[in-house]
């Protein structure tokens, strides 16, 4: 098993409100650089998301529930079909129905991780990455990152966060942006 985070991110290592849903100011900087960037599988998932299991904190959980099953065509019947757990305090399984495959996490979010026994792959829900970094759980990062420099906004990598030494599996374009894959070093 796995834990793989996907992440949009500036090359000043911002991640957040890539899409400008949050309508935060400079929101929206990962689709000022074209559809072809940010549309299919991007991140190279592949057989992992048949064969695993996506891990989404609420607000992007409910964000990409109004997006993906209004979606046909080949990769969103992917991510319509993958199962889906949600970390939420707020959220019921009743709330969970309006994107199939969804099911609310009882209890704690890292012992649910350690218990899984399919790869993870959690995208955005950036309080989710910073639990299971301090936890020392994250084994891959695949970060598309954009020609942008926000200055400002949350980082994938925060001030005081834990040393982390990666090995970089692979780089290459995609659109305006870069895809690199970092698995983590030998413990």
């Amino acid at each position: 098993m796995s834990v793989i985070v996907i992440e949009f991110i500036t090359l000043d290592g911002i991640v957040s409100d890539p899409d400008g849903s949050a309508g935060t100011p400079l929101g929206g900087w990962a689709f000022r650089h074209g559809h072809e960037t940010v549309a299919g599988d991007t991140f190279r998932l592949g057989r992992t998301l048949d064969e695993g299991v996506l891990l989404l904190g609420r607000t992007t959980w409910q964000l990409f529930s109004r997006l993906w099953p209004g979606r046909d065509d080949p990769f969103a019947a992917r991510m319509n079909a993958v199962p889906k757990l949600v970390a939420s305090r707020t959220l019921t399984d009743a709330d969970t129905a309006a994107w199939a495959n969804s099911r609310v996490l009882a209890g704690d979010v890292i012992d649910a991780v350690k218990r899984e026994p399919r790869d993870v792959v959690i995208t955005g829900s950036l309080s989710l990455v910073h639990q299971l970094m301090t936890e020392d759980l994250i084994d891959e990062y695949r970060l598309l990152t954009f020609p942008t420099v926000l200055g400002t906004g949350d980082r994938l990598f925060p001030t005081g966060g834990p040393h982390t030494e990666l090995e970089c599996l692979s780089a290459q374009q995609a659109g305006a942006a870069v895809l690199t894959r970092h698995w983590r070093a030998a413990r």
